[in-house]
């Protein structure tokens, strides 16, 4: 059994156990906000720019609409978002930022820190981490 793969070694579980310990930081900054995690992710691509149609959001997070759709209900009923189906084209929805939308960003700028000190990393380590993941998701989704 000496050459059978040992859990330690595999890449796989090293990304799946930075990933919880990571969503574990962000909870209770995340918290203090009022967003879960997948909320957070919404509203970071809306912060980037608006209004994106749902389709767009969900290629942006690699999300399918049966996911997508309850965020984006939950999110409206908390007054961040809302939802209006395009003059142009019926079928698609746009999402757009309230004002306490957009006034949630100023607030949500110290989720990164906070990760990167909860993991005692640079903003060096943190760029040089982040660009080596990038890499990897970039290929790994090229190969499939």
């Amino acid at each position: 059994m000496s050459d059978a793969p040992r859990l330690r070694h595999q890449v796989c579980f090293a990304l799946y156990s930075a990933s919880k310990a990571a969503t574990a930081v962000y909870r209770p900054v995340l918290d203090e906000l009022g967003l879960t995690y997948p909320q957070y992710l919404v509203m970071l691509v809306l912060w980037e720019q608006e209004p994106r149609s749902v389709r767009e959001l969900g290629a942006e997070l690699g999300l399918d609409s049966g996911t997508l759709s309850p965020l984006l209900k939950r999110l409206e009923a908390l007054g961040l978002v809302e939802r209006h189906r395009s003059v142009e084209d019926e079928r698609r929805v746009d999402v757009v930022l309230t004002d306490a939308g957009r006034e949630l960003s100023t607030r949500a700028q110290a989720v990164p820190k906070r990760l990167a000190e909860a993991a005692g990393l640079s903003p060096d380590e943190i760029g040089q981490l982040h660009a080596t993941l990038c890499k990897l998701t970039a290929a790994l989704q090229k190969s499939l």
